[in-house]
């Protein structure tokens, strides 16, 4: 599903669905909404899971084109407020996975460093910048081998882009990163894993998990995933 999109195969990729909100397991290299550069958008095949409802679900939040994961929708303007209000708050925790050059100086920290939008010409990217609005990721390496690491990351703030630009600071860009990194061309080794969120306060988080795409698949298996073991969390 890579760059293209069947709209009618979305709802195969629902990870999770009740009255209020869908998980959807977004594929790489698909945005999320239109953008002016036109193709494909997960957001124009929304009406394919209203699964009985008048009006399509909306995005509670954004991933980047290039990142494949967990990704929630509200199902209607009550539940959209609600997650928002969770979003906004920190309230729900997010988990990644990705594969980077080299490794960070420590195997487990917290990286913080403000990031600031910087916009050259008809383009723009985020930088570290002390002016920048606060940013702070927690970093886990879970393998390494061949000079490449398998990273888990928290982050603690929602700047855009901020776990590219973040690792990239660490010196381990994520591979396949074009701005942030200089690793060969190749898809991004960056996979939303994971998404805890206390949607109803008298009952536990809704917990869901996203399988890592088959580009991503065979880089973490050489540094030591076993499909097989369930993760904490999960």
């Amino acid at each position: 599903m890579r760059g293209t999109l069947d709209p009618a195969s979305l709802a195969d990729r629902v990870l999770y669905r009740d009255g209020l909100m869908l998980v959807l397991d977004k594929p790489a290299g698909i945005a999320v909404h239109k953008g002016p550069g036109g193709g494909p958008d997960l957001e124009s095949g929304f009406d394919a899971l209203r699964f009985g409802l008048p009006h399509p679900p909306a995005l509670a939040h954004r991933l980047d084109r290039d990142t494949s994961g967990c990704l929630v929708l509200g199902r209607h303007a009550k539940a959209l407020r609600r997650l928002g209000a969770l979003f906004a708050a920190g309230a729900i925790e997010k988990l990644y996975w990705a594969v980077v050059a080299g490794r960070p100086p420590q195997d487990e920290g917290c990286f913080e460093a403000p990031l600031r939008k910087l916009t050259r010409g008809s383009g723009w990217r985020m930088a570290v910048d002390p002016a920048g609005r606060r940013a702070a990721t927690r970093y886990r390496l879970r393998g390494a081998a061949d000079g490449t690491a398998w990273l888990e990351l928290h982050p603690l703030t929602g700047r855009t882009h901020q776990i590219r630009v973040h690792c990239a600071a660490l010196g381990c860009p994520v591979l396949g990163d074009p701005i942030y990194g200089d690793a060969p061309a190749g898809p991004l080794l960056l996979h939303a894993r994971r998404i805890t969120v206390p949607l109803y306060p008298a009952r536990p988080p809704v917990v869901v998990t996203a399988p890592p795409p088959p580009h991503l698949f065979a880089a973490l298996r050489r540094l030591g995933y076993d499909p097989q073991h369930r993760e904490e969390g999960e």
